[in-house]
């Protein structure tokens, strides 16, 4: 994959991460005091791993040709763990 495509395929996960956000926000707000407490810790969890991801997506975007060559496969094991987590602290509250 190029590093075009590949950026593109990060702005679209990033943005149904940001909805997923949003949605348990707004679940968040409507809980009890203690459900709200662990809503707030998960919502702190999953904007840790979304910035982290914007920050993946960041270097790719900067990274040169030559660069993006020898980063793909590190930025991608990056990604799909960061992926994973984010999956994580979500299913807990599906």
């Amino acid at each position: 994959m190029d590093r075009d495509a590949y950026v593109e395929k990060m702005k679209a996960r990033l943005e149904e991460w940001n909805a997923e956000i949003d949605k348990l926000q707004a679940q968040a707000r409507a809980a009890e005091a203690e459900t709200k407490a662990n809503f707030e810790k998960q919502l702190v969890e999953m904007r840790k791993q979304r910035d982290e991801a914007q920050a993946k997506m960041k270097e790719a975007q900067a990274a040169s040709d030559a660069a993006w060559d020898d980063m793909r496969k590190g930025m991608e094991s990056a990604w799909e763990n960061i992926s994973n987590s984010f999956q994580k602290a979500w299913k807990r509250f599906r």
